[in-house]
């Protein structure tokens, strides 16, 4: 293999990056998609899962910056870029259809354990990946992960505002900017344009990857429709008039959705975690941006029923006191905050995060692994 890295599915440029990466197509019982591959074949596994509205893509540098004997993975998750269109996502289930995903893939490629790391909804993906199949997970990272208890329409104790998940999910998404999307509209002409999504609220301004086109790529390279992004919609009576629907990743967020939420607390494997945010995160936070209590609450949303019936969800709160559970029953757990910095602490902030990330890593990572 040369040392350009090879790209396939979702039509990012080539560019020069000093170590190796391949990627390729690959089949599992469950799921065909694209998977990105960093160091040596050999090395100890940590799979890297992805966010809302990006790829495996968003993680190339971060995984080809770990030390050497790490064999970094990334998949496509199913609804994004690289994945068969085909494979739809069973909002119904939670987030299990990724975790079972993850699971194949794994069998797939002869992998019995791994060190983990997710990212926003990749994030809420490992949550349940660490219910269902603990023994698997050697370490996890979380860099600003979607709250156990999904996203939006959620109480403080996780309770969803209203029993049908209104609100959330699908029902949270902005038309304009699904609209925009499914036109990959690239300017900067709407408030709601997916490039002003980015600049605005997932990275900190003014700050902005060089890789912005890249970025972008895979925002477009998004599945859309009533099965895909956003997903579909159903009537209900409870403020906003709709709730989620059956199919897509957003819906699989829903609060209504998570059928034990805490159940990565409760199992008798407990691997370290490490969980990094940035200060000052829009997307998940305990004000999110795209929570719609947040939105009623500053004004923006008319017949908002108020903080009683319809709080901003407290996502950090939420994740913070689950850690403290996940601890009291035994796990051990690490956190750090990144001053002046969004959602994507491993882009904007690299030599930082490396360096909390590397540190948790070797710590964890026993001689026989590295050997």
């Amino acid at each position: 293999m040369s040392d350009r890295k090879v790209h396939q599915s979702i039509g990012v440029k080539m560019i020069d990056i000093p170590t190796l990466l391949e990627a390729r197509s690959v089949q599992s019982a469950r799921l065909t998609t694209r998977v990105l591959f960093s160091g040596p074949e050999d090395g100890v596994p940590i799979f890297f899962i992805h966010g809302n509205l990006s790829a495996a893509t968003w993680f190339e540098e971060t995984m080809q910056r770990l030390p050497k004997f790490f064999r970094a993975i990334a998949p496509d998750l199913r609804g994004y870029a690289g994945a068969d269109p085909a494979a739809v996502v069973d909002a119904t289930r939670g987030t299990k259809d990724f975790a079972d995903d993850l699971a194949a893939l794994m069998d797939e490629l002869g992998i019995k354990a791994a060190h983990m790391i997710g990212h926003s909804l990749g994030g809420g993906v490992l949550w349940q990946f660490l219910a269902d199949y603990p023994q698997r997970v050697l370490s996890l990272t979380q860099v600003s992960p979607s709250s156990p208890f999904g996203f939006g329409c959620s109480k403080a104790d996780g309770t969803p505002c209203f029993e049908d998940g209104a609100g959330s999910g699908a029902a949270a998404v902005n038309p304009e900017f699904v609209k925009l999307l499914m036109d990959k509209d690239s300017s900067t002409g709407s408030d709601f344009s997916p490039r002003n999504i980015l600049n605005t609220f997932v990275w900190k301004p003014p700050f902005q990857p060089k890789r912005m086109e890249e970025c972008m790529a895979t925002v477009f390279a998004q599945h859309t429709g009533d099965k895909s992004y956003p997903g579909d919609v159903v009537p209900s009576s409870n403020w906003p008039g709709v709730a989620p629907g059956r199919f897509g990743s957003i819906n699989a967020l829903a609060p209504n959705r998570q059928a034990n939420p805490l159940g990565f607390c409760d199992v008798d494997a407990k691997p370290p975690v490490l969980w990094v945010h940035g200060a000052d995160d829009l997307v998940v936070s305990d004000s999110s941006m795209f929570d719609l209590g947040s939105l009623g609450k500053l004004g923006f949303l008319p017949s908002w029923p108020g903080e009683e019936v319809f709080p901003p969800q407290p996502m950090v709160t939420q994740t913070s006191d689950a850690l403290d559970r996940y601890e009291a029953n035994g796990g051990s757990v690490e956190r750090y905050v990144v001053k002046n910095c969004g959602h994507t602490a491993y882009i904007e902030k690299p030599e930082e995060f490396d360096a909390v990330f590397h540190a948790f890593l070797q710590k964890h990572v026993s001689v026989t692994e590295a050997s």
